[in-house]
């Protein structure tokens, strides 16, 4: 699986984990020189804390668009070290 925005890859594994119509990448296949901060957070009642990055190419900034959850609840383990993409990210095999 790719992840793209503005046409760079973002994040590429075949070891993704698909939950809820999400396709989950290892932390490790992220392409770290598009990645800046983000503060923003939410919850869900089964996952836990979810944490954010937001996404900066060719100048352009996609805020929020890649979420994780560092400490997963024991029933989202398997997403674990692993992030996830919205916002216009282009998740394909």
């Amino acid at each position: 699986m790719k992840a793209t925005w503005n046409g760079v890859t973002i994040a590429e594994s075949d070891d993704t984990v698909l939950v809820e119509g999400n396709h989950y990448f290892p932390m490790s296949s992220l392409n770290r020189d598009h990645v800046t901060f983000s503060n923003h957070k939410s919850t869900c009642p089964w996952k836990g804390t979810a944490s954010y990055y937001s996404l900066l190419v060719n100048g352009e900034l996609n805020t929020d668009a890649a979420w994780y959850y560092a400490d997963p609840k024991p029933e989202a383990e398997e997403i674990r070290d692993r992030v996830a993409f919205w916002k216009d990210v282009k998740v394909s095999a």
